[in-house]
């Protein structure tokens, strides 16, 4: 079998996983009579401080209607210019709620709060485009798995406050980087009027992410969820996956973070300059290859998958299918790869 460090989102669900997900108690969630649903719902809203929340079927879903909550057609959200929600959702703002984007280049997808601020343009009358919110992602996936600083986030919620501008966080990975930085959920979570999370993203479920804001929010999100087919039946099959993952796969991701932090290591010493492991702060290693299409298939010949980012990138990401001897195999495979 490869070893597949393509993401963290190639995994299969555990024996436990299954287990849980094949006794789990369901209804139709459509009609809000699914128990599994209900229960995970109300959790993940403790979680991240919010009122309520709403399972839907895959991250894209929950961030587009974060957004479609918080923006109005012919209005703008600003984000950095590798955002997921601009780079890898096929234009589904534009093309779904009419939301127009302006972008900013971010260092390792870094919170940027004065080159934001100057970008914005709230309330900017009958004949410019109008700020409208912020997306920030924590972990920033395209950045190379970076932790948004917790200082920045409440600056940035500050300036958003006094402009009158709301803030939509895409927390797919919010996991890691409560586990990375010792941050609870809810305080970075409170910090936004909407907030994604995603179940099979290294906690390991097969399906499912979930959207928290206000009850009046989410009220409206369940509308525009069945509106774009995300209307799910007797999904609690799927809600016990995911609360089982969040009951024994939150933890754990220390351990992706640590075989992270080894391959980056290894290669570094293997090619200087390849990498600097002092940025991988969780389970994503970004690394500069030259050729990143030989690259992926030299290693795919030695049964290693890695992704690429773009022509001299690729992306290794740590998950729970992949063991200790997984990324020492791994590991040896791309430093001969690497040097050649």
């Amino acid at each position: 079998m490869p070893i597949d460090l393509r993401s963290d989102t190639v995994t299969t669900p555990s024996p436990g996983m299954r287990e849980a997900m094949a006794a789990a108690e369901v209804g139709d969630d459509v009609y809000g009579e699914d128990p599994s649903v209900i229960a995970l719902e109300r959790r993940v809203a403790d979680l991240l401080g919010h009122e309520a929340a709403l399972f839907t079927p895959t991250g894209s879903m929950a961030n587009q209607l974060g957004l479609r909550l918080l923006v109005q057609p012919g209005q703008e959200l600003v984000c950095d210019a590798e955002a997921h929600v601009v780079r890898a959702e096929l234009g589904a703002a534009a093309a779904l709620s009419g939301i127009t984007t302006r972008t900013y280049q971010a260092d390792a997808g870094r919170l940027d709060v004065e080159r934001i601020v100057d970008l914005m343009r709230p309330q900017a009358g009958p004949y410019f485009v109008s700020t409208a919110a912020v997306g920030v992602e924590n972990t920033h996936n395209f950045g190379g798995g970076t932790v948004q600083s917790l200082d920045d986030i409440h600056a940035l919620r500050k300036v958003c406050q006094d402009k009158g501008v709301s803030l939509h966080l895409d927390g797919a990975r919010i996991w890691n980087a409560h586990v990375a930085s010792g941050v609870s959920l809810a305080a970075y979570g409170e910090c936004f009027d909407t907030v994604s999370v995603c179940f099979s993203k290294g906690l390991g479920a097969p399906v499912g992410s979930a959207i928290a804001s206000s009850a009046e929010r989410i009220a409206a999100a369940r509308i525009w969820r069945k509106r774009l087919g995300g209307g799910m039946r007797q999904a609690g099959i799927l809600a016990a996956g995911a609360s089982y993952a969040l009951d024994h796969n939150v933890d754990r991701l220390a351990d992706d973070h640590e075989r992270a932090r080894r391959i980056a290591t290894r290669l570094a010493d293997a090619v200087p300059g390849c990498v600097d492991p002092a940025a991988v702060e969780t389970n994503i290693v970004v690394v500069e290859v030259g050729d990143s299409t030989a690259f992926i298939g030299r290693c795919k010949e030695a049964g290693v998958l890695v992704g690429g980012l773009d022509a001299t990138r690729v992306r290794v990401v740590t998950h729970l299918d992949v063991d200790d001897e997984g990324v020492d195999r791994a590991i040896d495979v791309m430093s001969t790869v690497v040097k050649s």
